[in-house]
């Protein structure tokens, strides 16, 4: 089984696979594939960098590069186990790359949403080198993700989690949707 978490940045999807790994299985998130290509590309890891690596990608491979990038990763870790986590997904041609990757694999989307003024608290707490310091670079990056198409990943979901209370109540909340899923699956 792949099983693909999107949702916008700050969203809260690291929160379902690291539910997924605490429970043995794998992942492998875009986002990092995007970040190695920088590095192996020489250029430092800045925001700017590794947007331009992003788009630049996207104009040598076409616009599911980093799913392209990522299925090898997929191809050994499903040897070693029955299902792996995708973390990153932005557009249904990436989602398309998987489904041909794997077409004997189930293939479970799952979306998380977050109101934008939450998701920008957590992404300034985060503190990563490419997460946005005003509202208008979280602006920035939002229409950008959008343009790459995650609103049409979000909208494919098959599993729909809402990340707008506490922490306790979200961690409950990505528990029992893991264990749905494990069950129906």
């Amino acid at each position: 089984m792949i099983i693909i978490v999107t949702g916008m940045p700050g969203s809260g999807k690291s929160k379902i696979v690291k539910e997924f790994e605490r429970r043995g299985f794998p992942s492998v998130s875009m986002g990092d594939i995007v970040r190695e290509e920088t590095s192996k590309r020489g250029l430092e890891l800045t925001k700017e960098n590794v947007a331009k690596v992003s788009i630049r990608l996207r104009q040598e491979l076409g616009e599911n590069a980093v799913a392209k990038l990522t299925v090898e990763k997929v191809r050994g870790l499903l040897k070693e186990s029955k299902a792996v986590v995708i973390d990153g997904v932005r557009s249904l041609d990436e989602v398309g790359t998987f489904r041909s990757a794997f077409p004997e694999e189930e293939l479970v989307i799952i979306a998380v949403h977050t109101p934008p003024h939450t998701r920008f608290e957590r992404l300034r707490a985060r503190g990563r080198h490419d997460d946005p310091h005003t509202w208008e670079d979280f602006e920035e990056r939002d229409w950008k993700e959008l343009k790459f198409g995650i609103g049409n990943v979000i909208a494919m979901a098959d599993y729909m989690v809402v990340n707008d209370s506490s922490r306790e109540e979200y961690e409950r909340k990505v528990q029992e949707l893991v264990d749905r899923i494990l069950a129906e699956h």
